[in-house]
């Protein structure tokens, strides 16, 4: 197994990740020229759109979520193990550089996050819970390539419903092994075992409630965990206000190649940075745009600036807190160490009373997440076939998935995780860079809106041209199910 994750490893480090790096710069470069910088210019728009309430667009809002639902949605897988286990192994293994590549990315992919939700608004169905919609969507009707969608369906429901569901869960029960071990407990083997089967039973209580159900336990949870880990943030920084300028200084040069930290080069800070932070934001990756599409608004464009204010608020705000955490305490690279690294961090500054907060906040995090991955591949299995049978057999194979997670390997499910975001990633940009003459004719019918005064409104004959669109017409048909 350890041989398995070590060639897993150096395929991605040496072969896969320089590929995918380059291919997800180049789109988003492309992508924030052609919408005019569009992730920084609307960025007051981003705040508004999240705001807004729900709109009859298919003349029946009962099942349908908010924007800001949607955001809470994709917010949930978001913010999660990859805040705090996946920037402390980017620190420990690409140095303090590896922060300041997770922010400059964050800001580049920013674009593509609007161009893929953007566009999966468009291109959502009727479905009877509310909408479907994202990449495989896009895919078939504006591509017209259905093989494609199918491709992309298999990728993420492996990718989220089961290797990232396996992150997760394996986090979580780290977490909480880790809590015993400081309490002084010993002699727990049996505790990561017991740890997956109250997992099961928690996410089993809630996935088969429906998007609904998962939408309102991640609105409950995702604002109140996010706010104590920043309150925790907060006060470390303040302790160690004095150790700041020079965490900062560290960040600048270890990210240029300047210095060196225990060999971590500039280009291991680089991947390292940019995978980690494509794991925890997703910007570009393809897998918000499916919680963006089930949300009900007045145009496709609001949820696209919504989406991109995730990828800020998940790596600007919620992986700087943990950047900052580790670092002011001078943490020892070269070692991955994941979770552990942070609640380190948090315990020298604030004591063992934290260690176990954290704890709480992440298993949190970590539930959330699982409950966002779950939906991705729901809807997608949706994508593939409608029928019952098939979607109960992925809830029992994701519910098994989250109980391997939580007695596996942290190494091999890293690796696995890097690899299947990585793939799936190239055929979402595939598909987003010939479309984005799309997303660019929606960006302007929403401007030309705005500049007059209006609360946009969008109806598809207003962009002239546009093919198998099902839900934004002026009297859109009604469907008991998706077309698909």
């Amino acid at each position: 197994m350890e041989s398995l994750a070590e060639g897993i490893g150096a395929f991605n480090d040496e072969r896969f990740w320089p590929v995918v790096i380059v291919v997800l710069v180049i789109a988003s470069l492309y992508f924030s020229i052609r919408l005019g910088l569009v992730q920084f210019r609307l960025l007051p728009d981003m705040f508004r759109a999240l705001r807004g309430s729900t709109a009859a667009d298919d003349g029946d809002t009962r099942q349908s979520i908010s924007s800001f639902q949607a955001f809470a949605v994709s917010a949930a897988a978001r913010v999660g193990t990859g805040n705090v286990a996946g920037v402390a192994t980017a620190i420990s293994v690409g140095g303090p550089g590896a922060v300041m590549w997770m922010w400059i990315m964050a800001l580049v992919v920013g674009a593509a996050s609007f161009v893929e939700s953007t566009l999966a608004q468009l291109y959502k169905v009727p479905y009877r819970t509310g909408f479907r919609g994202g990449p495989a969507y896009y895919m078939q009707y504006g591509l017209g390539r259905r093989w494609m969608g199918v491709l992309f369906a298999i990728t993420i429901t492996v990718t989220f419903g089961f290797v990232f569901n396996a992150v997760q869960s394996n986090t979580i029960s780290a977490t909480l092994v880790g809590s015993a071990d400081a309490l002084g407990a010993d002699g727990l083997t049996w505790l990561p075992a017991a740890i997956g089967i109250g997992l099961v039973l928690l996410t089993a209580a809630v996935i088969f409630g429906g998007i609904k159900r998962i939408a309102n336990v991640s609105q409950a949870l995702v604002p109140l965990m996010a706010l104590l880990y920043l309150l925790l943030g907060i006060a470390v920084v303040a302790l160690n206000i004095d150790r700041v300028p020079g965490v900062i200084a560290l960040i600048f040069t270890h990210a240029f190649g300047i210095r060196e930290v225990a060999s971590a080069a500039l280009g291991t800070a680089i991947i390292q940075g940019v995978r980690r932070g494509m794991f925890s934001n997703e910007g570009g990756l393809g897998s918000a745009p499916n919680a963006g599409a089930t949300a009900s608004v007045s145009h496709p464009v609001k949820q696209g600036l919504v989406q991109t204010l995730g990828v800020y608020f998940d790596t600007l705000i919620v992986c700087s807190i943990t950047a900052f955490i580790v670092l002011v305490s001078n943490p020892t690279y070269g070692e991955d160490l994941g979770a552990t690294m942070t609640q380190d961090a948090l315990g020298a500054s604030l004591g063992g009373w934290a260690v176990h907060m954290l704890t709480v906040i992440l298993f949190l995090l970590a539930f959330t997440s699982v409950l966002g991955n779950y939906y991705y591949g729901e809807s997608n299995i949706g994508f593939l076939n409608s029928s019952d049978t098939l979607l109960t057999a992925y809830k029992y194979v994701f519910l098994v998935a989250t109980f391997l997670g939580a007695v596996g390997s942290n190494d091999l499910v890293w690796k696995l995780a890097d690899t299947t975001m990585g793939f799936m990633a190239l055929v979402n940009l595939a598909a987003i860079v010939p479309l984005a003459g799309i997303a660019h004719k929606l960006l302007k019918d929403y401007t030309d809106q705005r500049r007059q005064g209006l609360d946009p409104v969008f109806t598809v004959d207003r962009v002239p041209d546009l093919r198998n669109v099902h839900c934004w017409g002026p009297q859109p048909a009604r469907h008991d199910t998706a077309d698909v």
